[in-house]
């Protein structure tokens, strides 16, 4: 499903964006990143029209991209790679995303609200001003995020990592926490209020959070003191 090449840029680590033939499907071949690509204008063209032509997207890399003000509504993406990107102003309301790759995004003013997403990773991103109200975000990895003033309300979280997160000023409103693991976060101003906080787990000695306002990170017990 993921169709990783390295960048033919020698000494160049980072991964290839995907080709496309002339008739603009996705070709496995090899290829550059978007900065010793010898046409990025072009690539980054190629790519954003793709996504805004398919309904349905399997394997695309597209990492390192800018994506602004683009309607994904009701999209549909398979084993994507979408690592190092920023996406503002984004449009993404019953999104559905599997096994996707969302490492090291930024995400400002974006909307995904009613979206399902599983299996997939947003680690070490950013989330600022972004509503995921209303969604199924199962088995994903938030390790490391920061997420200011955003909302996962109404959502089921189950089995998803925040692990290492920094929660700002964002809501967890009725959410479904079950297994949701928060070890060695940081949370101010997080409401949690109807969620089933006890199910969720908080410090690796137990399980269960009590509470549902601002936290502070204890260095001895790996935990959080709420």
């Amino acid at each position: 499903m993921y169709l990783f090449t390295n960048c033919k840029c020698p000494g160049c680590n980072k991964q290839a964006l995907s080709n496309f033939d002339q008739n603009g499907n996705i070709v496995e071949s090899d290829g550059y990143c978007l900065e010793h690509h010898p046409d990025p204008m072009g690539v980054l063209k190629q790519i954003r029209t793709y996504i805004k032509n398919h309904d349905k997207i399997v394997g695309l890399n597209a990492s390192g991209i800018n994506i602004t003000e683009t309607d994904l509504k009701n999209k549909k993406w398979f084993g994507c790679v979408f690592s190092h990107c920023n996406f503002s102003n984004i449009h993404a309301e019953g999104l559905h995303a599997r096994m996707c790759i969302l490492d090291f995004c930024t995400f400002t003013d974006c909307d995904f609200l009613n979206s399902n997403i599983q299996y997939s990773s947003f680690s070490g991103s950013k989330f600022v001003h972004v509503v995921l109200t209303g969604s199924d975000l199962i088995h994903n990895n938030f390790n490391g995020t920061t997420c200011y003033q955003s909302s996962f309300d109404n959502s089921d979280l189950y089995n998803s990592r925040f692990i290492k997160a920094i929660l700002m000023n964002s809501s967890f409103t009725n959410c479904n926490l079950k297994k949701t693991v928060f070890f060695s976060s940081v949370r101010e101003g997080v409401s949690f209020k109807l969620s089933n906080t006890k199910e969720a787990l908080i410090d690796r000695s137990k399980g269960g959070m009590i509470g549902e306002s601002t936290s502070k990170y204890d260095d001895n017990q790996g935990g959080l003191f709420l």
